[in-house]
């Protein structure tokens, strides 16, 4: 009976267990039924990415290893080329294989973007490499996103971070720490060079030991925390590491991207247009993000407990149960998540309503970017933009209602869009120097008009560039003798662009039409013959204008930013210091940006006085020693709410990491809302970039012009000066003579290398030293001594800070225009030849000033002694200085979207350039037939310009050759090459040839035809087998070598010492073909002809230097004959012009005395006071600039 019973109980409880088991089976079928069909798929899925690994893990790890510095384009052009390459090799491979397909798993990648990744493919692609890669990261950050989000995810990490600096105290200290409790460490800043104590951490030289793993920091040995991990940025925009450097780390270019930058934006607008979107749509980001890491925790969860569960899974009552629970949860999420997929759709509509401005700010972001290769000190900082733009924003009023007509919104964003373009103008050219503000609404408008799809980059490259190649040799003759080569050059390859179809022979058809347009003052307004007026565009408009009259490009770049933008954008802001103050704050320092004769020092203790702060100003010109006292003062500052001006920064290049690292540590709660910090600096590239970023940059300039300097001149004296001198008549005239000179010293560097060969900063300080002098010369003496005054002012004051001799000549004779007898002794002694320029006579300063604001606004060349042609010359220097400055910003460090057909275009001129490369001179011949001779040093001079052409062919050859092996990808491109490359597409004449070749500043296509003309006229030397009757000194390497060999030859034919001998100069005003025409070579010394002259012509009839024509800028001189002369005397009622082999006539000496650009002077006749052609710049050149 018990045996019964005790079944019977066995039985029951089987039974109740069986009905648990039962009930249990039905609720795993239940969970886990639908999981079936899809864990089905997913093991199909999975075994068939098993045979795809090969060419997925081949493409993966070549991004990972080699993609990581390149751009989003060049890393998209890798991946294809490797994809086809595994194709070609039948190596299997995912359809759709990329790095974010292969090894980005979509929960870690939303969880990177809520830790402030930015949601663009390149910042995705950087996150993915960083969580794969072995080598540590080095960030390529000039934005700091990078920085930012390596810090967010440290911060809400496990480990925590530590941030840090090379230039930190006990930084390897902070390091060894790090490493031992696992931390994750952040270096910031990195150079381009990294310290060699970091090696042993980049190279990751572990060891394992009985108690784990160590590392070996200097001589210690570390214990390693297995959660370390080391990440470094950089803030260079585009560093060149080293091959040493790159093998030890994971480069990575965070620079941000167009996709990027909009998406950023597009969250700033619409967080303060519609503040509930955009934190709805924050909200849901965020909370997706959690829901998928939840869902697949429960999964990774589920399949654990079923793995690890042993025997009958149905007795597991813990395993049931969590499955039951975790289906329930994952249910929910599910379908939360679908409903948050629906809203997010939805919001992203709403938001896609404000995705114009969002294109249009990170198109103007981009624009002030690339202000950096203008100026060291044009920098700005992605946070500083985005709160502009914020600011922007918040300004413009809100509408009440968020569902408003669609063309209600598109007009609000059409306004935002035009307030927030007016405000970054206002607010980047108040930092601007002058020169630079045109450059800057230019660049700002062609970037928009290009985001629009409004830009032809053929038509935008040949306005920045012009002719790429001569079109003149083999081409139509040139037209007409006004046309002129380079001038048919440009316009012939104006007609090769598409809008511009057979414009040549148009032109040629209305030739009188097109000549008045050339004569015409105002050329840029005058509409073209026939239907071309109404054919072109304005872009189009411009390149004929660059074509035709390019010293008129300027005034017609003007005109069309004020149409296509409006006409706010060429009307800079004026300095205002009162506003610049208003948009700072406590932890923003505000830089003033120096120009030579401009100490902004007494407008800030002029808004301190009107503030009241006037004695809680600490002011400090930093120099060698001043370092801990400012430092010292900033931190006492802070506290008291002080102001604290550094002047100079740029004397004292070693505190600049200090300033940076105080800056830094600015902390607005801990700092008094008064205190502010002041700084000036010279543009240098010392200057911390992070100050710069996050600084009110302000410049302010001396004024332009010659009333503009009158008046700020005069600024600086009242009439009780006057009544100072004993005779206040004397000291009037000579006092407007002194403040006269000041104004064309200044103003005359506008003109460039016809105005001073080499720029001088003079200052105010200069012209009142001068003041003080000749109150003392006049109240002293009876007599002025003018000779003193001359002296005191041009020779030491003044002439103190010049260093080129033919600047202290030029400066002489300025100053004794002004400070002479005749000055005093007439009625209005007349500085200039129309009389519009004299010295007043004037009884007080408010007489002297009436006269002032009369002149003319633009002064006449005549003024600083300059003729008409300099207005022409300077024009053109303006207009190149423009486009220079467009090449920089638009097309500098940028990839082509045409890149092959770019390289296509550079093989073919290389080919070109490497098929009519002549042939080496062949020294062993020149040897033979001109040894060495000491009747003849000619010879010596033959063979040395030979030696010198050698070189540069060998150059020229060797590196084309290479150039076309590395396009085709035989050889490594290295920089250099790459460098040739781009050089010879914009037709620029190459480094690499510039240092082995002669002085020249041709373009391309011009270059190579005068080194081919050059090497013909040597050859043809070699060819005739004894020296040339004449000889074409422009194809000379080195003139002064020449002209020293002629003197020797006469020396040595005569025994004369070669010291007293000189040449005696005498053009040959009777011959025209200098080559055909001399025959035979002068008795004594050399024929020679290749020079033009500037700023005046010579008139062949009455052998006489005289006034150029209009518009005719340079003329050749007639042949001259040299010859030697001993003891000769020189005229001094001739003038003596100095002769440079080219037009920028600036040069320095080389260790053998000589310039590397002037050769010699030439004394010409002349009626004319020498002064006067002193003043006007005169001087002969070897070349040109075409």
């Amino acid at each position: 009976y018990n045996c019964e019973l005790h079944k019977q109980t066995q039985l029951q409880d089987e039974m109740k267990l069986c009905e648990v088991k039962l009930e249990r089976a039905h609720r795993l079928i239940s969970d886990l039924g639908g999981e079936k069909a899809r864990w089905s798929e997913n093991l199909e899925s999975l075994t068939l990415q098993l045979g795809l690994l090969p060419g997925d893990c081949a493409l993966a790890s070549g991004i990972v290893s080699y993609a990581g510095p390149f751009t989003s384009e060049i890393r998209a052009q890798c991946e294809a080329a490797w994809v086809k390459k595994l194709d070609e090799a039948s190596i299997t491979r995912s359809p759709d294989c990329s790095l974010r397909n292969i090894l980005g798993e979509p929960v870690k990648i939303q969880q990177w973007i809520v830790h402030s990744l930015p949601n663009d493919a390149l910042s995705i692609e950087n996150a993915i490499i960083i969580d794969h890669s072995r080598r540590w990261p080095l960030m390529i950050d000039p934005q700091r996103q990078a920085n930012k989000y390596i810090k967010r995810m440290g911060r809400d990490g496990q480990v925590g971070l530590d941030v840090c600096k090379m230039s930190d105290t006990g930084i390897l200290k902070r390091l060894e720490m790090g490493i031992q409790q696992g931390k994750w460490m952040l270096l910031e800043n990195v150079g381009i060079s990294l310290d060699p104590a970091l090696e042993p951490v980049l190279l990751q030289q572990k060891v394992q030991d009985v108690g784990g793993w160590t590392i070996k920091l200097g001589d210690r040995s570390v214990v390693y925390g297995n959660s370390f991990r080391f990440f470094m940025t950089t803030t260079l925009a585009n560093p060149h590491f080293s091959p040493e450097t790159s093998v030890k780390v994971a480069l990575l270019n965070f620079a941000i991207t167009q996709e990027g930058l909009e998406d950023q934006m597009l969250g700033i607008v619409v967080a303060k247009e519609r503040p509930d979107l955009e934190e709805q749509k924050t909200e849901l980001v965020v909370e997706n993000a959690q829901m998928n890491k939840q869902l697949e925790e429960i999964e990774d969860e589920i399949l654990q407990v079923l793995s690890n569960s042993e025997g009958d899974v149905l007795s597991d009552t813990i395993l049931v149960d969590t499955i039951t629970a975790s289906k329930q949860v994952a249910a929910d999420l599910a379908t939360k998540q679908e409903i948050s997929g629906r809203t997010e759709r939805d919001i992203d509509a709403a938001r896609e309503i404000y995705r114009s401005v969002a294109g249009r700010t990170a198109v103007l972001f981009f624009c002030i970017m690339e202000l950096t290769n203008i100026d060291p000190m044009y920098q700005y900082s992605l946070q500083w933009f985005q709160q502009l733009f914020g600011k922007a924003v918040e300004h413009m009023s809100k509408s009440n209602e968020h569902r408003v007509a669609s063309d209600v919104v598109d007009q609000r964003l059409s306004t935002l869009q035009a307030v927030f373009t007016e405000l970054l103008y206002q607010n980047i050219c108040r930092g601007l120097f002058e020169k630079d503000k045109t450059l800057f609404s230019m660049s700002l408008c062609i970037s928009i008009l290009k985001a629009k799809g409004e830009i032809d980059e053929a038509e935008l490259r040949f306005l920045l560039f012009g002719p790429t190649k001569n079109l003149v040799e083999g081409g139509p003759s040139i037209p007409a003798e006004w046309v002129g080569e380079q001038r048919w050059n440009e316009l012939l390859a104006l007609s090769e662009l598409k809008a511009f179809k057979s414009f040549s022979d148009f032109f040629v058809a209305h030739l009188t039409a097109f000549r008045k347009i050339n004569s015409a003052a105002d050329a840029d307004q005058r509409p073209l013959p026939g239907e071309w007026e109404q054919r072109l565009t304005r872009l189009q408009r411009l390149c004929f204008i660059r074509a035709m009259r390019i010293d008129r490009l300027k005034n017609a770049v003007v005109a069309f930013v004020s149409k296509e933008l409006d006409p706010r954008f060429v009307e800079p802001p004026v300095f205002d210091i009162e506003r610049s103050f208003a948009d700072s704050s406590n932890v923003t320092p505000l830089i003033f940006i120096l120009s030579p004769g401009i100490d902004p020092a007494a407008d800030v203790i002029r808004l301190a006085d009107s503030l009241g702060l006037t004695r809680r100003i600490e002011s400090i010109s930093l120099g060698q020693g001043q370092g801990p006292r400012a430092a010292k003062v900033l931190e006492t500052a802070q506290l008291l709410g002080s102001w604290v001006l550094l002047s100079n920064c740029h004397l004292m290049e070693s505190w600049m990491p200090q300033l940076e690292a105080a800056v830094e540590k600015f902390n607005p709660a801990a700092m008094s809302s008064n205190f502010r910090l002041w700084l000036t600096s010279m543009p240098t590239k010392s200057f911390p970039v992070q100050v710069l970023q996050v600084g009110v940059k302000m410049t302010n300039e001396p004024p332009a012009g010659l009333r503009a300097n009158l008046l700020r001149s005069y600024s600086m004296f009242n009439d009780k000066l006057f009544e100072e001198s004993t005779k206040p008549e004397i000291f009037r005239k000579l006092l407007f003579g002194f403040c006269f000179f000041h104004a064309v010293v200044q103003d005359r560097r506008k003109f460039g290398p016809i105005g001073w060969n080499v720029l001088y900063g003079f200052t105010p300080e200069d012209l009142a030293v001068c003041c003080k002098q000749l109150m003392v010369f006049v109240n002293q003496y009876e007599e002025i001594p003018y000779k003193v005054l001359n002296f005191l002012g041009a020779c030491i004051n003044y002439g103190g800070r010049v260093t080129d001799d033919k600047d202290k000549r030029l400066i002489q004779a300025l100053l004794e225009t002004y400070i002479c007898p005749e000055a005093v002794e007439k009625h209005e002694h007349k500085y200039s030849q129309s009389g519009l320029y004299y010295a007043p006579r004037a009884a007080n300063i408010h007489q002297v000033l009436m006269y002032v604001r009369d002149l003319p606004s633009e002064p006449l060349p005549e003024a600083f002694g300059l003729h008409d042609n300099c207005n022409i010359s300077c024009a053109q220097n303006e207009a190149l200085r423009l486009l220079s400055g467009m090449v920089s910003m638009l097309f500098a460090g940028k990839g082509s979207d045409g890149g092959l057909e770019e390289d296509k275009s550079t093989d073919r001129t290389a080919a070109s350039i490497k098929a009519r490369l002549p042939e080496l001179f062949k020294m062993e011949i020149i040897e033979d037939t001109f040894p060495t001779m000491y009747e003849e040093s000619m010879n010596t001079v033959l063979k040395q310009e030979c030696l010198r052409y050698n070189k540069l062919l060998t150059e020229m050859s060797t590196t084309l050759e290479a150039f076309r092996k590395a396009i085709k990808g035989a050889i490594v491109m290295t920089a250099e090459l790459e460098q040739l490359g781009k050089s010879m597409l914009v037709n620029e004449v190459p480094d690499l040839w510039t240092k082995r070749g002669p002085l020249s500043l041709k373009p391309l296509s011009s270059w190579f035809l005068d080194i081919l003309a050059r090497c013909a006229f040597f050859q043809a030397w070699i060819d005739l087998g004894c020296t040339p009757p004449c000889f074409w000194v422009s194809g000379i390497f080195f003139p002064q070598a020449f002209f020293t060999g002629a003197l020797q030859n006469y020396a040595r034919m005569h025994e004369e010492e070669i010291d007293r001998l000189s040449f005696q100069q005498r053009t040959l005003d009777d011959v025209s073909n200098p080559r055909r025409e001399l025959q035979t070579a002068p008795e004594a010394g050399v024929f020679v002809y290749g020079f033009f002259l500037e700023g005046a012509r010579w008139d062949c009839d009455d052998e006489l230097l005289q006034d150029s024509r209009p518009k005719e800028l340079f003329t050749e001189l007639p042949a001259l004959w040299f010859q030697p002369v001993k003891d000769r005397q020189v005229n001094i009622k001739d003038y003596r012009c100095p002769c440079y082999k080219v037009v920028s006539r600036k040069g320095v000496l080389l260790t053998t005395g000589h310039s590397t650009n002037f050769v010699r002077y030439i004394e010409l006749p002349t009626r004319e006071s020498v002064s006067k052609w002193t003043k006007a710049g005169v001087a002969a050149f070897l070349a040109l600039k075409h």
